[in-house]
């Protein structure tokens, strides 16, 4: 027996804190990167032309309470599961081991994907929209060499350790935070008028209005769970892990409902404004021009040039967050010979080399594709590379939006012996149908080439379909190694 538990490959030690695995949720999800650019979504700038209007605040508190049941199931699997690759174990608890691979491809797929996407825009966004279009730089690095040069710190970073990632991912995303949050209050101090009517209902267009809203905002909570795939590498998983997803739903929702009240109120709660092309395409920085202009910058461009700057720091957190819980999870379905065994192998200092190279890989693809592609995935009158990076996080959301739907349906299984039934149903209720609802809101009617990721993505499902029945793999390893699991009691 314990000469097989010996072939299970172990990572690093269990030295992460609740403030590392929040700072892992809190950094993927982004939220001043979705406060920056997202919010018009959410009131009505998409081409369906609906949304919740001047609601918009009251959507967001709608599709938190949504995401926080989300949460709440991925909290319960938290307790009794404390491995690497979080997802594809709970939907395996739920839905039997081969339908737990399937998602667990198609989940750590997605997430790949998403650093690809991160890894894409941060180039073009420091190259165009920083050096060239505020500094006024020349001669700098192309767009792909940034892009690359981002890479390669992300590999280095985690192959360091994953406390190191944990710890840069909370000051970027902290720092950034605290400057956005900072002149949102600025805003909201010096609107023309202020009003509870943000919070009503009855504001919005219609009450289809108000669910395109929801289903809109749920996207913007995308990542909230990944501090589960630390859980491994946690001193105290049972506590920390649950503890860190739900604060992380919490803490982010209070940031998003100022962020859209501060943006409904900074533009005069005429919806119009909010969501005009010229606005909503970058929200924030409309806002961020000097008074003269309109903005609530002050009498210079210092505070705009900041805001941009800070942004950027985000989009970083959001690239390490979505590249850190890939690597666990690539290596967590590797462990368990669901993936080649290379992709498991983990350095001497416990990071998992293989998934980490893996994953560096895939985005350094991304990037040469955008640059030899010849406009692929382009979108009109934008860049190839902010083309690409819409694709590819709409590819990388919708892929997770449909795992969080099969984790849904599964927890009712899965928790089976949960002593709080009804919660169980309720989350699981409300979880199912957010999520289809969301998966719904990120491919109607949206514009040509971002309509075809549903096919996209079922071909990678069917990729995993067959992956599955072909590749064995062994006990899972959340089965296998007794610190890996607690055993379900009243506690749930």
């Amino acid at each position: 027996m314990e000469q097989k538990i010996e072939q299970y490959e172990r990572l690093g030690a269990k030295r992460l804190s609740l403030v590392d695995v929040i700072s892992q949720s809190v950094g993927l999800i982004g939220p001043v990167f979705s406060a920056a650019f997202l919010i018009p979504l959410i009131a009505g700038f998409s081409v369906t032309g609906k949304g919740a209007g001047i609601a918009t605040p009251f959507a967001v508190i709608l599709a938190s309470i949504g995401v926080f049941a989300l949460g709440w199931i991925v909290a319960q699997y938290a307790k009794r599961v404390h491995a690497a690759g979080s997802l594809y174990d709970y939907v395996s608890m739920g839905l039997g081991g081969q339908v737990g691979s399937v998602a667990g491809w198609v989940y750590y797929g997605g997430t790949t994907i998403l650093a690809s996407a991160i890894a894409v825009l941060v180039g073009w966004f420091l190259h165009d929209a920083i050096l060239v279009g505020t500094f006024a730089v020349s001669g700098v690095m192309p767009i792909w060499a940034w892009d690359l040069l981002y890479v390669a710190g992300v590999f280095v970073i985690l192959f360091l350790g994953v406390h190191i990632s944990t710890r840069i991912q909370l000051t970027l995303a902290l720092v950034s935070a605290v400057v956005v949050l900072g002149f949102f209050l600025n805003v909201i101090f010096n609107a023309p008028s202020n009003s509870f009517k943000a919070f009503n209902p009855g504001e919005a267009p219609s009450y289809s209005g108000i669910l395109f809203g929801v289903l809109y905002g749920v996207l913007i909570f995308v990542g909230f769970e990944t501090a589960a795939n630390l859980a491994e590498e946690t001193a105290h998983p049972k506590r920390s892990i649950p503890l860190a997803v739900l604060m992380s739903v919490v803490i982010v929702s209070v940031y998003y409902v100022i962020a859209a009240y501060a943006q409904v109120a900074g533009f005069g709660f005429d919806v119009k404004v909010l969501t005009n092309p010229a606005v909503a395409s970058a929200p924030l920085f409309a806002l961020g021009v000097p008074n003269a202009a309109g903005g609530y910058g002050g009498s210079s461009l210092f505070m705009l040039k900041l805001l941009e700057i800070v942004v950027l720091l985000d989009v970083m957190a959001v690239g390490l967050g979505a590249a850190t819980a890939s690597t666990r999870g690539i290596f967590a379905l590797a462990r368990d010979r669901r993936l080649p065994a290379a992709l498991a192998k983990v350095s001497s200092r416990g990071s998992p080399i293989g998934s980490t190279l893996f994953v560096g890989l895939v985005s350094a693809f991304f990037v040469l594709l955008t640059q030899i592609g010849n406009g692929i995935f382009g979108l009109p009158q934008q860049s190839d590379f902010f083309s690409m990076f819409a694709w590819l996080s709409t590819f990388g959301g919708f892929s997770l939006m449909v795992v969080y739907g099969v984790m849904s349906l599964g927890s009712f299984r899965g928790l089976a012996d949960h002593p709080n039934k009804a919660g169980v149903w309720i989350a699981g209720v409300i979880g199912l149908v957010l999520s289809l609802g969301a998966i719904f809101g990120a491919i109607y009617k949206v514009p040509s080439p971002t309509n075809l990721v549903w096919v996209y993505a079922l071909v990678w499902l069917m990729l995993g379909i067959v992956m599955t029945f072909a590749v064995r793999g062994r006990v899972p390893a959340s089965q296998k190694l007794e610190d890996l699991r607690s055993e379900a009691g009243a506690g749930g």
